[in-house]
């Protein structure tokens, strides 16, 4: 799914959409999808098709919400994995011809009515392994204070964020949730395991303050 795809008459699946090339002639593909139509020049540029952070229409937050609150104690630190909703990005060379969202689209208000931000939302359990899902987030969380805390959700920076990806999984960046007096997440731009390719080169995020629990 996630890659390099050769330049030729094909239906791919994405998920739950379907894209569609047809050699029009020699020289000429023809990209497809739900009215979106793209004539491209076969030259030397790859065909890839590519995970992308799920900005939907123009978040600049995603917030995941678990399914069972974590109670953590002092000084503990856990490691897990959630799944996540993604965008797609379709690239001919370092061109974007087209974006889309798959799955449910849901979008919801973190913080209050008159100064909060619309985040794109999920929600997601807790897993000790990575699950079967298009799209996951390695989090780390960890409670450097005295008292025990509670996480019920993880809300993070996601705007022009790299991504990671295998053939068949993408990968947000290693996400990192220090449960200080005000919450702390960091989007690290690190990849969550070594073996997985890069969307574009890495960049950290700054660190985001979770006000609301």
């Amino acid at each position: 799914m996630f890659g390099e795809h050769e330049l030729r008459t094909q239906f791919i699946k994405i998920i739950d959409k379907k894209i569609h090339l047809v050699e029009e002639s020699e020289n000429w593909i023809l990209y497809r999808r739900e009215g979106v139509q793209v004539l491209i020049k076969k030259g030397k540029g790859k065909f890839l098709i590519l995970p992308a952070p799920a900005e939907g229409y123009g978040v600049k937050f995603l917030m995941i919400r678990l399914s069972e609150r974590i109670a953590i104690p002092p000084k503990e630190r856990i490691v897990g994995y959630l799944s996540a909703p993604i965008d797609i990005s379709i690239r001919s060379g370092d061109l974007e011809i087209d974006r889309f969202t798959v799955g449910r689209e849901k979008y919801s208000l973190y913080g209050e009515k008159t100064v909060g931000v619309i985040a794109r939302y999920h929600e997601s359990d807790f897993y000790e392994s990575i699950p079967d899902s298009p799209a996951v987030v390695k989090l780390v969380i960890y409670n450097p204070t005295e008292s025990w805390k509670m996480v019920e959700r993880v809300v993070f920076p996601i705007r022009n964020s790299v991504m990671f990806y295998s053939e068949e999984r993408a990968y947000y960046p290693l996400i990192i949730l220090l449960t200080k007096e005000i919450y702390e997440v960091n989007n690290t731009g690190n990849p969550p395991d070594g073996t997985l390719r890069q969307t574009h080169r890495a960049e950290p995020l700054p660190n985001f303050r979770m006000r609301w629990l």
